[in-house]
């Protein structure tokens, strides 16, 4: 099991309570894993399913596109695990197997629909009681699908999943420099297009 109890005294007579079994950990398990042990595999899965495909919502602007993406990923995460050396922290690695899985999918669904209704779709279903707030977030979704991948990925990471700069800059592999600079550029960019159309 992912997480054991220790047997605990259930009678009033006086008993040796053996020390609790602690949750195993990230590497632990990773270790186990790419062993082939299932069970290990499994709590991995358990312990990291839920923000793995909150990643992928963010990356795709779709709950299609997520739950494939996510499920893309798992069946290829046995074999990567053989990869993992340990040198950065598993959740920062699993975001940079995301990343690059979210970049390969892109690159092979060439015709797919644009990136803009996906996150207006995604926007529309999450703020669908609000309509002055809705269209405010469609025009924020279209805004940021004129965006270029870079700077949507850096978004995603940044401000979807509150990492801070030195962790954006590990997962994506750039400098925390490129980090605060597109980070700029996308505030640049969404401003002038505000001023833009409120000039119209």
């Amino acid at each position: 099991m992912c997480i054991s109890e220790s047997p605990t005294a259930r009678s009033g007579h006086l008993s040796i309570q053996e020390p609790e079994t602690r949750a195993p950990t990230d590497v632990e398990l990773v270790k186990g894993a790419a062993g082939g042990e299932r069970e290990a595999f499994a709590c991995l899965l358990s312990r990291h399913y839920d923000r793995l495909y909150a990643l992928a919502w963010r990356l795709t602007g779709s709950r299609a596109e997520a739950e494939d993406l996510t499920q893309d990923i798992c069946l290829a995460l046995p074999d990567k695990l053989t990869r993992f050396d340990g040198r950065a922290a598993f959740t920062t690695w699993l975001y940079r197997v995301a990343v690059n899985a979210a970049h390969d999918r892109r690159r092979q669904q060439a015709t797919r629909r644009k990136a803009s209704e996906g996150w207006e779709a995604w926007e529309r279903g999450r703020h669908q009681r609000n309509r002055q707030r809705d269209d405010e977030q469609r025009w924020l979704a279209r805004a940021m699908a004129t965006l270029s991948t870079e700077l949507r990925d850096t978004v995603a990471l940044s401000l979807g999943e509150g990492m801070t700069q030195a962790q954006v800059a590990e997962v994506l592999e750039v400098s925390e420099g490129t980090v605060a600079w597109r980070m700029s550029e996308v505030k640049r960019q969404l401003s002038a297009l505000a001023q833009a159309e409120e000039g119209r």
